[in-house]
């Protein structure tokens, strides 16, 4: 994944978590379960065929990809407290 799909992915997740009014309640669960981003990004993965048919597969993957770094958490939180 490039850099500027990466930071597209993250700012659209940011704007639909923030739409939804659910800015405070993400922040509290990505900082609690930061240590586990890899463990979820392979979760992901392992139920892509299930939330493919519901979401399609390169959004699945995509958010895979994304939360395999820790990183990316953290650009995530950053977007979230700034909206």
């Amino acid at each position: 994944m490039s850099v500027d799909q990466r930071d597209l992915l993250i700012e659209r997740l940011a704007q639909k978590i923030s739409s939804c009014g659910l800015t405070a309640p993400a922040i509290l669960f990505l900082e609690t379960n930061k240590p586990f981003s890899f463990i979820g990004s392979q979760a992901l993965l392992f139920f892509q065929p299930l939330l493919g048919f519901l979401l399609g597969d390169e959004v699945i993957g995509g958010y895979a990809q994304l939360f395999e770094d820790q990183a990316n958490v953290e650009r995530l939180l950053h977007l979230l407290e700034r909206h």
